[in-house]
């Protein structure tokens, strides 16, 4: 398995692999909502890679994209110490460390920024990703009630952080 950030021509790899992480339920967009296409990841890529404090990176697996991380953090100077993560894995390759192994690149990272806060929100019935978000030194700080509404329900989320 290698971690690394993002390159261009990584585009449509990343988004077979988004296509599949929504597929669980779990993700923002429904299944088969986002009509990404690669050109509009190229120019996200491109400008993600130019900020100092936001990056993509990448889990690839015999030269195949399997996961990705976003982190993304903000220019104004209050907020400026923090960050927002998006993750997704390919449903044949989770629970094989691909989450961690993509966690501890981003700890790394953040750390060389100097970053001082990393948040998320997750379904609260996304079990496995709570579990592995608290593995990676995440605490739920409280819930985002009614915050999304997924196939005709309310759906609570986690609003989750890790202090560095």
């Amino acid at each position: 398995m290698l971690i690394r950030e993002a390159r261009l021509e990584d585009a449509e790899g990343i988004i077979t692999v988004m296509k599949n992480a929504e597929e669980s339920n779990f993700m923002l967009f429904s299944p088969g909502e986002r009509k990404l296409k690669p050109e509009q990841l190229v120019v996200f890529i491109e400008k993600i890679s130019k900020k100092f404090n936001s990056a993509l990176f990448i889990a690839e697996v015999e030269n195949k994209i399997v996961g990705y991380l976003i982190v993304q953090g903000d220019t104004p100077s209050r907020i400026a110490h923090r960050a927002y993560i998006v993750i997704g894995i390919h449903s044949d390759f989770r629970g094989r460390g691909m989450g961690t192994a993509l966690f501890s690149k981003l700890d790394d990272w953040a750390k060389d920024k100097a970053m001082q806060r990393l948040e998320l929100t997750v379904m609260v019935e996304n079990t496995a990703g709570i579990a592995l978000y608290k593995k990676m030194g995440f605490e739920i700080e409280g819930t985002k009630r009614h915050s999304l509404h997924v196939d005709g329900s309310y759906v609570d989320e986690y609003y989750m952080s890790k202090l560095l």
